[in-house]
Order: C-alpha cells, then sequence, then structure tokens
C-alpha cells in the first residue's frame, strides 16, 4: 500500500501522552527501540505524564522498559540513540500550562505526531488542550481503542476528535491489526487467483473464527466489568478478521480503497439478536478483585453473524472467543460445501468436515488446506490430510513497531475508519444491554454448553489443536 494522507510529509515528532503507563513500559518503547534500531524512528520522543517526574527518571524508566523485553543489554548503542531522542514534560492534562510547554517542548517540530495511551475518559480533556494550544495543526494524532463503549460514545468520540484534526491525520489504533498473520489474510486472498471462484456463497459452507485464551483477566477485574468480551475483542479484532475475509477485492492499491471495501462489509451485517449471541463467565470471575459480587459480564461470547451481500447471503459466520479456554489460539476455518453427489460413500458430509481452508493466525502462524485422498488398496476410501504452508517468518516486525511507523509516515492502512467504527458498533448495539444472562462455565472448558447448539445447525465448533480437523469420524 503507497497511499498516504493529505499530509503527505513524515511526522517529526512523537508526543507520547501516558508515557509512564502500564502499555508504555511493556509494549511502546520496546517498540521505538525496534524502530531506532531499523532506522525507521529519528525524530524527537516527548513524553507526557502526571507522575511528578523528570526527564532523568523517564530515561530510567525506558531504559528498564526496554532492557526488561530482553532485546538490549546496557550498552547497546541503539538504547543510547532512543535516550538521546527523548523530552519529558510532566503536568495535568487539564492544565493549560501542561500544553505550553509541551509547545517549547516540541522547539522547531511543525508536524508532530501526538500519541494517546491514556483512558479514554481523559481523550476529550486531551483533544482540546492540543487544540487549544494549536498542537493540532499539521499534526496527526494516534487514539488507542477502546473507540467507544457503544454506537453514541463512538460517535461523541469521533466528533471531538474530528473538532481538531481531520480524518486523514486520525490514526485509530489496534494492535491486532499490526500482526503478521493479519496482514497475511488480506495478502493471501487478492494475491491468489485460484480462491476467487469459490470464495463466495455458492462454495462456501460456512466461516469460523475462534480466538481464544488460557488465561483469566489477570487482576483486570475493575477494566473488565466496564467493557467484557463482546466489546473487548469481537466488535474490534473479530469483526476486523471478518471484514478481511469477506471484503470485495479493492478497485486500487491503496489503504483508502481497502477501508472502503472493508466498511461495506460492518454495513452489510445484519445487527444481533438474542437469540445469536450465547454469553458465558468462567466460574471464579467474581473473586477477581473489582468485580461486582453479582457481575453479568461475560467472559466468553459465541455468536452467529450473517453478512447481507451478493457474496456471503445464507453464508453463516461463527465468532467464539474467551478467557480461561483449553487453548491458547487464533484460527479461521473456512469450510466448504460438499461435493454435490457423494459418489464414495466415506466422503458424504456425515463422514466428517467437507474440505476447508484453516488459517491459524497465532501461535505459530500456518495456511492449510484440507482435502480427501485415497488409501493404498482396492477400495475407493481415503482419509482427510492437510496441506499446510508454515508462515511464521523469523525477524518479522511486531505490531506496535509498524503501526506507529505507519502512523509517522502517514500510511493509514492497519487503521480504522470512523465509519467503520460507526458501523460495527451499530451490528452489536441491540445486544449490548439486552441479552440473555450469561451462563457460567468451568476454567478449561470450551464455553456454556449452549454455544454448542448454536452451531449445531452447521456441523461443529473447530476446536484449534484437535485431531476432528483432518480424521473422518468412525
Amino acid at each position: 500500500m503507497d497511499e498516504s494522507n493529505s499530509a503527505a510529509a513524515d511526522s517529526d515528532a512523537f508526543v507520547f501522552f501516558g508515557a509512564t503507563g502500564d502499555l508504555a513500559h511493556k509494549k511502546i518503547f520496546p517498540a521505538l527501540y525496534s524502530m531506532v534500531k531499523a532506522g525507521t524512528l529519528s525524530v524527537p520522543v516527548i513524553g507526557v505524564a502526571s507522575s511528578q517526574w523528570g526527564l532523568p527518571q523517564f530515561s530510567d524508566h525506558v531504559r528498564d522498559s526496554v532492557t526488561s523485553s530482553g532485546e538490549v543489554t546496557r550498552d547497546d548503542e541503539d538504547l543510547d540513540r532512543l535516550l538521546s531522542l527523548l523530552g519529558y514534560v510532566d503536568g495535568d492534562y487539564s492544565e493549560p500550562s501542561t500544553f505550553a510547554a509541551l509547545k517549547e517542548a516540541l522547539g522547531s517540530a511543525k508536524r508532530p505526531a501526538h500519541y494517546l495511551a491514556i483512558p479514554p475518559s481523559l481523550f476529550t480533556t486531551v483533544i482540546e488542550g492540543l487544540r487549544d494550544a494549536g498542537l493540532n495543526r499539521d499534526a496527526r494524532v494516534i487514539v488507542e481503542k477502546p473507540f467507544g463503549r457503544d454506537l453514541d460514545s463512538a460517535r461523541q468520540l469521533n466528533r471531538v476528535i474530528r473538532s481538531a484534526f481531520e480524518e486523514s491525520a486520525i490514526f485509530r489504533i489496534d494492535h491486532y491489526l499490526g500482526k503478521e498473520e493479519i496482514m497475511n489474510l488480506l495478502y493471501f486472498r487478492f494475491a491468489n487467483s485460484f480462491l476467487e471462484p469459490i470464495w463466495n456463497r455458492d462454495h462456501v459452507s460456512s466461516v469460523q473464527i475462534t480466538l481464544a485464551e488460557t488465561f483469566g483477566v489477570q487482576g483486570r477485574g475493575a477494566f473488565y466489568e466496564t467493557a467484557g468480551c463482546l466489546r473487548d475483542v469481537v466488535e474490534n479484532h473479530m469483526f476486523q478478521i471478518v471484514a478481511l475475509l469477506a471484503m470485495e477485492p479493492p478497485a486500487y492499491q491503496g489503504y483508502q480503497a481497502v477501508q472502503d471495501e472493508k466498511v461495506k462489509v460492518f454495513r452489510a451485517m445484519q445487527p444481533l439478536g438474542v437469540d445469536d449471541i450465547v454469553r458465558g463467565q468462567f466460574t471464579g470471575y467474581r473473586d477477581e478483585a473489582g468485580v461486582a459480587p453479582h457481575s453479568d459480564v461475560e467472559t466468553f461470547c459465541a455468536l452467529r453473524l450473517s453478512i447481507n451481500s451478493w457474496r456471503w447471503a445464507g453464508v453463516p459466520w461463527y465468532l467464539r472467543s474467551g478467557k480461561c479456554l483449553p487453548s491458547g489460539a487464533a484460527e479461521v476455518v473456512v469450510e466448504l460445501k460438499p461435493p454435490p453427489q457423494p459418489l464414495f460413500s466415506d466422503s458424504a458430509p456425515a463422514r466428517g468436515r467437507a474440505n476447508y481452508f484453516r488459517f491459524r493466525l497465532s501461535p505459530n502462524p500456518e495456511i492449510a488446506i484440507a482435502a480427501r485422498v485415497k488409501r493404498a488398496g482396492e477400495e475407493f476410501v481415503g482419509d482427510q490430510r492437510e496441506l499446510t504452508l508454515f508462515n511464521g517468518q523469523p525477524g518479522e516486525e511486531q505490531p506496535y513497531q509498524r503501526l506507529l511507523g505507519d502512523a509517522l509516515a502517514g500510511e493509514g492502512a492497519l487503521y480504522t475508519r470512523e465509519d467503520s467504527i460507526e458501523a460495527a458498533w451499530a451490528v452489536v448495539e441491540p445486544v449490548l444491554e439486552h441479552h440473555h444472562r450469561a451462563l457460567p462455565y468451568a476454567p478449561g472448558t470450551w464455553g456454556p454448553e449452549q454455544a454448542e447448539a448454536l452451531i449445531a445447525g452447521d456441523g461443529r465448533w473447530h476446536n484449534p489443536d484437535a485431531d476432528e480437523m483432518v480424521h473422518p469420524a468412525p
């Protein structure tokens, strides 16, 4: 993708609000270090926070972050280069003096990129502070998800950001879109001619997407009470995967063309009804700190999605995600319809799965195509086997390294657009508050039993790492 936004020049400073936070320490500073090492970051990096720190403390924080990541030693020259780029402004985000100090710290920089790794409740305060100080002119803004918690709040957030920045200068960051495996979905679909003739309702029976985690809320119960699985994972991460799989071919090579096709998918999605979704909560969640004693927040979500487009009408999409599940993996299974006439009795659908494409996104990325092959002997009996392409590549960029580099360069292909966000929220809006209660499930299982009933009309869930994918039923 070679298209950039209207402010074509690269940003000449990186301003980091929330620079002393947990995300900064775990993810962002190691990513900035990798950018320095790769030669893609050489502009000032100015941290902004309200921690009563000075530059020496901030530098020590950055050094500890990078060295803790296991990438470097304390004598690393690339780390020294990163530290030499640092500046720091400490102050209250609601005070104009903080933004005056930031303006001074920017010096001669005229095209800063402002990265907001802060709670959503502070977005309006910081955006208005930047606007009032004139720090929005010729600048970009990078906003961390969540982009609202429902349709109304998403619209309000977009109004606030658009009051200070043009849409082409807004980069709504979702680190999941920066993963190499997610980008490969787009590439694999449109770089290979054999897919297009069968990638439609005439040949695809159903699509499953599973994003499973083996761990719980990890001490973030108070946060999870405000989100839940549907808001935290499904509406953003999983819908983005759906869009890449379901979109029409872009009209030209450019990120706006990709975004145009993705928003069409979201707009074609049928809004969810209460019987399209199964919500679950793992046993023990209510014992977490910050969780209400009678919480109904879901830690597991399975849903049936319909896309009312010419290509996908009548094809069910099944999405499933949750915490404390048996396997930590992200995987897509696109199941094809069986042959129209079962010439061989062992290849009938009742004997096992039909042919399919399988995209393992994590861990150990791979792409597999399943086909039946005959066993040796006179009888026409066979087995389903996978042809597998392992897609993991050493030395690939990490998501934040790629995404922040793209934002500094004005490349928006891996970012989400205002109309896409609002269209996605419109799909889940009917069930955010009106739904069946969350059903209990034991940690280490695949969620409530009712999730199996949801998909029963179209087969069964594929559980990542299960052997049943390539061996027919007896």
